[in-house]
């Protein structure tokens, strides 16, 4: 996973959208698109979790996904687990901390199994 600093501009093909956006809607707009951000407004709205497996799973969204907002170091396990590639962390978060909080967990208690990962968005 890449943490990218909080002040980056995006590149001209990277689309922002908002947590509440349909993404499945707009599957032909996202996939003209390198790079999708998904944002958190706040640490406790998860809605671009969901997001990030509808693009991943059922929208086949190859490109680079990238979360930011209110993006905290414990949130990391499951964003990469739902399909983010990149984090721009919240200021007051350090990036060892996020780094250590991706060896957390080796493997999950919910697993998927083989013939169902691609459908399901899961990366192994």
């Amino acid at each position: 996973m890449r943490f990218l600093p909080s002040d980056l501009a995006w590149p001209a093909d990277a689309l922002a959208l908002d947590n509440s956006t349909d993404v499945l809607a707009r599957g032909d707009e996202i996939r003209r698109h390198a790079s999708v951000v998904l944002e958190f407004p706040k640490w406790t709205d998860g809605r671009a979790y969901s997001q990030a497996v509808l693009l991943r799973g059922r929208l086949r969204y190859a490109g680079e996904l990238i979360a930011r907002g209110e993006v905290l170091a414990d949130m990391l396990p499951l964003l990469r687990r739902c399909g983010f590639d990149a984090v721009q962390l919240r200021a007051d978060q350090k990036i060892e901390t996020a780094q250590r909080a991706l060896g957390w967990f080796d493997h999950h208690y919910q697993t998927v199994p083989p013939e169902r990962r691609s459908a399901a968005g899961v990366r192994p």
